[in-house]
């Protein structure tokens, strides 16, 4: 015969202090453990979503990032001739040679200086991102020292809003636009002319990568395997998933530190409960013994004493969901394997809420077996004495 549910609720309603003590300690943890997650989905969801498909990123062979990249001249006008290239609506192929650099902004809350990744491209390079579209001002012109910014980049750098200046390379940059990318990469970059960006910083003789568009899946495979195969070329094709899917190894640090976290908290949290049901399986003894003579069995009670933990964990687990909810959807960044930072927004997902009380639940488990079966051994005339 089962121990009805009502029994445990009354429980501990009745030991309402420990409750909510025992509670709070898991809700920090859930709290803390929801925070990371949340970090880490946000700065994936930020990765994944760059990139199409059909598009082919290609770096000098060995490079891990267009930053440590450089492609010849001469490759390039060997790439924009290969077979598979989408070309645009004037006959033109759809490559886009593209200089990469980082520069330092002060960040608009004064909380230092970071670095941001300033893109230099062609007009061809706008039609190689077709989601990115324009939130204020005009694009920039060829061969004229003005600059687009990304409106993740005006809202937290000093001095990047339209109409202002930013110094870099050998001069000042004009902002005369301001670009919507979502949530992608290209939301943490600044974009201006490759020609003159490669001359500012005297690199005229080759681009940091070149960004094709292919016809088909099969074909952007193909362009893919040219590139990686090709010894002349001496080069490397990824398709763009796959290339910033790669870059999310800059959570790494923020993954091992946050499980770390996690865990100690965690044997902290089902210390708490353990202790919180000990105390509960002392000061009941005369119940228990009662619960026994009423004939309920050893294995009643010992569900019934981790299904009163399992449910303090549950608490626990809702009060730390509400807690990190307010975070979710806040814009932060970090610093990616190019030494920039990328801006990401915090995603409290439905699989990390799911993670989160399933978490929850194994520290209640964990914390009220022992107690459980502590309660259910006791023999019914010793319980009877207490």
């Amino acid at each position: 015969m089962a121990i009805p549910i009502t029994y445990n609720l009354r429980n501990l309603r009745l030991r309402l202090a420990g409750t909510i003590m025992t509670a709070l300690g898991i809700a920090l943890t859930v709290a803390v453990t929801v925070f990371i997650l949340s970090l880490l989905s946000g700065l994936q969801r930020a990765f994944v979503q760059s990139g199409d498909p059909l598009n082919v990123l290609v770096i000098r062979k060995g490079s891990q990032t267009e930053l440590q990249s450089g492609v010849d001249r001469e490759s390039f006008q060997t790439i924009k001739f290969l077979p598979g290239i989408a070309k645009n609506k004037a006959g033109d192929p759809l490559v886009s040679g593209e200089f990469v650099v980082v520069m330092t902004i002060p960040r608009r809350n004064g909380t230092g200086e970071a670095n941001v990744t300033v893109r230099g491209m062609s007009s061809i390079g706008f039609e190689l991102r077709p989601s990115v579209h324009l939130a204020e001002g005009r694009w920039f012109n060829p061969g004229q020292r003005e600059i687009v910014v990304s409106r993740s980049i005006t809202k937290r750098f000093s001095n990047s809003e339209l109409g202002k200046e930013l110094f870099f390379g050998k001069g000042k940059w004009k902002i005369v636009g301001v670009f919507d990318a979502g949530e992608t990469s290209a939301s943490s970059e600044i974009w201006a002319d490759a020609n003159l960006m490669s001359s500012d910083f005297d690199r005229t003789a080759a681009f940091s990568s070149v960004l094709v568009h292919a016809t088909d899946p099969v074909a952007a495979k193909a362009l893919s395997n040219r590139m990686n195969d090709d010894q002349r070329l001496k080069l490397d094709g990824f398709s763009e998933p796959e290339y910033y899917a790669a870059q999310t190894r800059s959570g790494d640090p923020i993954r091992f530190v946050g499980t770390l976290v996690a865990i100690v908290m965690a044997v902290g949290s089902c210390f708490a409960a353990m202790n919180t049901m000990y105390a509960a399986v002392a000061n009941r003894g005369r119940e228990i013994a009662t619960l026994r003579i009423l004939g309920f069995s050893r294995p009643s009670i010992i569900t019934s004493f981790v299904l009163e933990s399992i449910l303090l964990s549950l608490l626990g687990a809702a009060l730390g969901l509400a807690l990190t909810l307010p975070f979710n959807g806040m814009t932060t960044g970090i610093g990616n394997v190019t030494f920039s930072e990328t801006v990401f927004n915090v995603h409290v997902t439905l699989s990390v809420m799911i993670t989160a009380i399933v978490f929850a639940v194994t520290m209640g488990l964990l914390g009220g077996i022992a107690p459980a079966w502590h309660a259910a051994k006791r023999e019914i005339l010793a319980a009877l004495r207490d």
